[in-house]
C-alpha cells in the first residue's frame, strides 16, 4: 500500500514539474526582425539571458517538457543559425538556445490563446539597422523648366496585405488562409500599378510575416503615400454571406487617433508636415493642433469616400457586392488622418464558393483590374500638383447613369457654370451617352 502511494506521489510530482508542453516552434523572417513563436499548452513561465561568448539567447521554461521536433525546423536567416536544446539547470525545466550570428537585444512576450493558436511565447530578434555614412554636398546645376517637367513625382499608393505570419486571418472551409489571398492580390495590384507611368506602389509587407497595425500606416507615411488600400477577405459564422465591400474610417476610431496625436508633439510634425514645430511654443497648441488635424482628417474622409464609391462601382461588374455603399468601421489600419485610406473586403472566405473564387488567379485578376481602374481614374481626375498626372487633363467626358453636373464639377476640379458655358448648356439636365467637353484649368 505504501509502495503504491509513493508511486502515485512520484507520478504526481513529475506531472506537476513538467505540466506545460512546448508543442511547436515556428519562425517568421521579415525585413526588420526575425520572429520565433513557441506554441505551448499553457501560459509560459520563463526567464532569459544573453551570452556574448558566441552570441546566444538562452530561454529557460519552468515546468515544461519538449514535444516539438527542433531538427525539422528550417531556418534561412542572416541572423539566426539554429534553435536547439541545452542542459537545463534544474529538473523539470526546459532550456532552449537560439544561436545568433551577432549580438542583439531581444523583445520577448507571451500571448494568450486566440484564433487557431493556444498560449504562445514570442521572441522578436531585431535586425541591425544599416550604418549611414556621411555624404558630401555636391553642387548641382540649375535646372530648366524642361528638366523640372521630367522630374514630376509619382503618385504613391501603399498597398496593405492584411494579416501575415503567425496571424492567418480568417480560415476558409477548406482550411486555406486569408493572409495568402491578401498577399497574392496585393502583389498583383502593386505590379499593375508599378507598370503605370506616374504611379509607384509600396507594399506594407512583401512576404509571409506579421506587421503591426501602427507600423502599416507608418510604412505608408514614410513613403509619402497619397493613398492606402488595405486588402482583406471577409468571414462570418454562417457560410451564406458573400460578396465584396469597401470600408472607411469611422468617426469613433478617428477621434481616438486624434487624442493620441495630441499627446505626441513628435507625431504632430509628421502629420502636419512641420507645423508641429510652430505650435509647440503656443499655449493654445492643443486647440490649434486639433483644428489642423480635424481639417486634414475631414479631407481624407471625403477623398476616401470618393475612391471607395468608384471601386464598388467597378467591383460590381466582376463580383457580387455584399454592401453597395462604403461602410464605416473601427479598424486600426484606417486610422491615419493625413492621407486617404480604405479597406477592400474582396469576398467572404467563409463562403464555400467564394473561397474557391478567391484562390482563382482569373478571379483575382478581375478584382485587381477593378481596383486599379478606380485608383488610376481618381488620380488622373484629381491631378495632384507636382505629379506626373498633373499634366493629364481629360478633354471630354461621356455621361453615364448616375452622373450629375455637381459630381463632374467636383471630379474635374471646375464649376457647374464653367461646364455649362463650355458646352453651351441651358439646363442642368444630362443625357446618358452625352459627350461633354471639360474646361481646361
Amino acid at each position: 500500500m505504501r509502495t503504491l502511494l509513493l508511486l502515485v506521489l512520484v507520478c504526481f510530482s513529475l506531472s506537476v514539474s513538467a505540466a506545460n508542453k512546448l508543442q511547436d516552434v515556428r519562425v517568421w523572417p521579415s525585413p526588420d526582425k526575425f520572429r520565433v513563436v513557441f506554441d505551448l499548452t499553457e501560459k509560459p513561465e520563463f526567464s532569459h539571458f544573453n551570452l556574448t561568448n558566441g552570441h546566444r539567447l538562452v530561454i529557460d521554461f519552468k515546468k515544461t517538457s519538449l514535444t516539438a521536433n527542433l531538427k525539422k525546423l528550417k531556418i534561412s536567416s542572416d541572423l539566426v543559425t539554429r534553435i536547439r536544446t541545452s542542459r537545463a539547470p534544474k529538473k523539470g525545466m526546459l532550456r532552449l538556445v537560439i544561436d545568433l550570428k551577432r549580438g542583439i537585444k531581444p523583445r520577448i512576450f507571451s500571448l494568450p490563446p486566440t484564433g487557431p493558436y493556444g498560449d504562445r511565447l514570442v521572441v522578436d530578434l531585431p535586425k541591425k539597422a544599416a550604418v549611414k555614412t556621411p555624404t558630401k554636398k555636391i553642387a548641382t546645376a540649375v535646372k530648366t523648366s524642361k528638366d523640372r517637367a521630367k522630374q514630376k513625382r509619382d503618385i504613391v499608393i501603399a498597398i496593405d496585405a492584411g494579416h501575415g505570419g503567425e496571424d492567418p486571418g480568417s480560415i476558409g472551409p477548406s482550411g486555406r488562409y486569408e493572409k495568402t489571398v491578401t498577399l497574392a492580390i496585393s502583389k498583383m495590384l502593386a505590379k499593375r500599378l508599378n507598370a503605370t507611368k506616374g504611379i509607384k506602389a509600396v507594399l506594407t509587407r512583401s512576404g509571409d510575416y506579421y506587421v503591426g497595425l501602427n507600423k502599416r500606416s507608418a510604412i505608408a507615411r514614410k513613403a509619402s503615400s497619397d493613398l492606402l488600400v488595405s486588402i482583406h477577405a471577409d468571414a462570418f459564422t454562417s457560410r451564406k454571406p458573400h460578396g465584396a465591400s469597401v470600408l472607411l474610417q469611422s468617426n469613433k476610431r478617428a477621434d481616438t487617433e486624434v487624442g493620441r496625436v495630441l499627446e505626441n508633439n513628435e507625431r504632430h510634425s509628421e502629420l502636419l508636415g512641420g507645423v508641429g514645430e510652430i505650435i509647440e511654443s503656443n499655449e493654445n497648441s492643443k486647440y490649434l493642433a486639433r483644428t489642423l488635424i480635424d481639417m486634414s482628417m475631414e479631407h481624407a474622409k471625403v477623398e476616401s469616400y470618393s475612391i471607395a464609391t468608384d471601386i464598388l462601382k467597378n467591383l460590381s461588374r466582376v463580383t457580387h457586392l455584399h454592401k453597395k455603399k462604403p461602410a464605416l468601421a473601427s479598424l486600426g489600419v484606417l486610422k491615419s488622418p493625413d492621407f486617404p485610406s480604405l479597406l477592400v473586403e474582396t469576398g467572404f472566405i467563409s463562403n464555400v464558393q467564394e473561397e474557391k473564387k478567391l484562390f482563382s488567379k482569373k478571379h483575382r485578376e478581375k478584382m485587381v483590374d477593378a481596383i486599379y481602374r478606380s485608383v488610376v481614374s481618381y488620380f488622373k481626375s484629381k491631378a495632384l500638383e507636382g505629379t506626373y498626372f498633373a499634366n493629364y487633363r481629360p478633354k471630354q467626358h461621356k455621361v453615364v447613369r448616375g452622373d450629375s453636373l455637381s459630381m463632374l464639377a467636383k471630379r474635374y476640379k471646375t464649376s457647374i457654370s464653367k461646364i455649362k458655358k463650355h458646352n453651351a448648356m441651358r439646363s442642368n439636365v444630362l443625357r446618358i451617352g452625352q459627350v461633354l467637353k471639360i474646361p481646361q484649368s
